[in-house]
C-alpha cells in the first residue's frame, strides 16, 4: 500500500443518486435507452454542447470506439490510422473492426499525432485509408483543423477523446472540445476518469445519422420489428448507470474546478523548486483539461523506471501513461508505422504523477519534493 496512491476514484454518493433509483422502481424501464438514458443524453446535449448535436451512450469507450469506427470506414480501406502513443483500446477497436492499425509519431511539444506525418501518410495510402483515429492526448485538446478537412474530403476520423468530457478549447471559445464536429467523439466514464461513474462512455457528433447508425449498431442491429439488419453489438448502459450519470453530471461543476485547482498546484511546486528549468517538461496545452492525472517527462538520463521507484520508495505510487507505446507492445509490433522517434523517447520518460480530489496543496509539494532530490540522489 501506497500513502500516496496514484487514483483514488471519487463517485457521487448514493444520496445525490437514490432519487433517480426511485424513478427506476416507478417506471420498471431498466435498460435499452431508458428514460433516464435518454434524459441523460439530452442534458449532455445541453448543457455540455450548447444545444448542438447528438450523443449516445455507450457501456465503454472501447464499445464506443468499435461503434464509431464500423459506422464510419470506408468499405475499401484497410488501414486505420491513429498515433502509436495511445491507450491499447485504441488499436484494438481497429483490429475488432477488421482494420490494420497504421501507427504514426506525436509532436513533441502537445503530444498528439504528427500532423506532417499523417498529411504524407494520406497521400502514401490513398485509398487504402478506412478511417483516421487521432487521440486528444490525456483529454487535452486538438486542432481539428485537419481533422475537419479529412472529412471533407471523405476520409472518415473518430477521436478518441476518452479523458476530454468537460475540456474547453480555449479560454476564447468557451466551446466543448469536440463540439460541431461532424465525425465521431468518443468519451470514457471509466471510473478512473474525470467524469466517472463505474463503467460507461458516449459518443457525440454533429452528424445525427451517424449518431443513429452508432445507436442502432449498440443494439444489435435492430430495426424496428427487431430484426438484425446491420453488423451490432449490445453497448446499451443499464438505467442505474443513467441515474449515476445523471447525478454526476449534478456535481461536475465542482469537479472541474477542483481538478483545475489541484493542476495548478503542480505547476506552482514544479515551478518554485525549478524542476521545469532543469531537464523536467510537461504537456503543453491550450484551453482548458480536467485532468485525470499530471504527467511529466524525466530529465536525461533518467529514466521514468528510475524515478517510478524513487517515488515507490518515498511510499508515493505513479504510474507511465503510455509506455510502453502500442507499437512497442506484443499484440500491435507486427503493424506498419512511420518513424516514432519523439514516441519512443516521451515512452521512455513520461512519469504520470498522482491526482484525485482530496490531494491538497502539502501533499503535492511532498512529491515534488521526491522529484527534486532525484539528481541528488545520483551523486551521493
Amino acid at each position: 500500500m501506497f500513502d500516496i496512491p496514484f487514483l483514488r476514484p471519487n463517485l457521487v454518493k448514493k444520496d445525490q443518486f437514490i432519487s433517480n433509483f426511485k424513478k427506476i422502481e416507478e417506471s420498471r424501464v431498466y435498460t435499452n435507452y431508458g428514460p433516464l438514458n435518454n434524459l441523460f443524453e439530452e442534458r449532455v446535449i445541453t448543457q455540455m454542447f450548447d444545444g448542438t448535436g447528438s450523443a449516445v451512450t455507450v457501456q465503454n469507450a472501447t464499445l464506443g470506439l468499435m461503434l464509431s469506427i464500423s459506422q464510419s470506414k470506408r468499405p475499401t480501406g484497410k488501414y486505420a490510422v491513429m498515433p502509436s502513443f495511445t491507450f491499447a483500446a485504441t488499436p484494438l477497436a481497429a483490429e475488432w473492426c477488421g482494420l490494420i492499425p497504421y501507427f504514426l509519431d506525436i509532436e513533441p511539444e502537445n503530444w498528439q499525432m504528427d500532423r506532417e506525418q499523417l498529411e504524407q501518410t494520406v497521400k502514401l495510402l490513398g485509398d487504402e485509408i478506412a478511417v483516421v483515429v487521432p487521440y486528444a492526448t490525456f483529454g487535452s485538446p486538438m486542432d481539428r483543423s485537419v481533422y475537419n478537412r479529412l472529412q471533407q474530403q471523405g476520409i472518415p476520423v473518430v477521436i478518441d477523446a476518452a479523458a476530454s468530457f468537460g475540456t474547453i478549447t480555449s479560454e476564447e471559445e468557451a466551446m466543448h472540445f469536440g463540439k460541431g464536429f461532424e465525425g465521431a467523439v468518443v468519451f470514457s466514464f471509466h471510473a478512473t476518469k474525470s467524469f466517472g461513474i463505474g463503467e460507461g462512455g458516449l459518443v457525440y457528433s454533429v452528424d445525427q445519422d451517424l449518431i443513429k447508425r452508432i445507436r442502432q449498431a449498440g443494439n444489435f442491429g435492430f430495426s424496428s420489428n427487431r430484426e438484425s439488419v446491420i453488423q451490432g453489438l449490445n453497448s446499451k448502459i443499464s438505467e442505474y448507470t443513467a441515474a449515476i450519470a445523471l447525478a454526476t453530471l449534478d456535481h461536475f461543476k465542482a469537479v472541474q474546478e477542483n481538478r483545475k485547482t489541484i493542476y495548478q498546484y503542480y505547476l506552482q511546486e514544479l515551478r518554485h523548486t525549478g524542476l521545469l528549468e532543469q531537464g523536467w517538461s510537461i504537456q503543453k496545452l491550450q484551453g482548458s483539461v480536467v485532468h485525470q492525472f499530471i504527467s511529466i517527462l524525466s530529465p536525461d538520463p533518467h529514466s521514468n523506471q528510475e524515478v517510478i521507484e524513487l517515488l515507490a520508495s518515498n511510499s508515493i505510487e505513479a504510474r507511465t501513461y503510455f509506455s510502453p507505446a502500442c507499437h512497442q507492445q506484443k499484440q500491435f509490433q507486427s503493424y506498419p508505422h512511420s518513424t516514432l522517434d519523439v514516441t519512443e523517447y516521451i515512452a521512455k520518460h513520461i512519469v504520470s504523477l498522482p491526482l484525485w480530489e482530496e490531494l491538497d496543496q502539502k501533499i503535492i509539494q511532498r512529491i515534488v519534493k521526491v522529484l527534486e532530490s532525484l539528481g541528488r540522489e545520483k551523486t551521493r
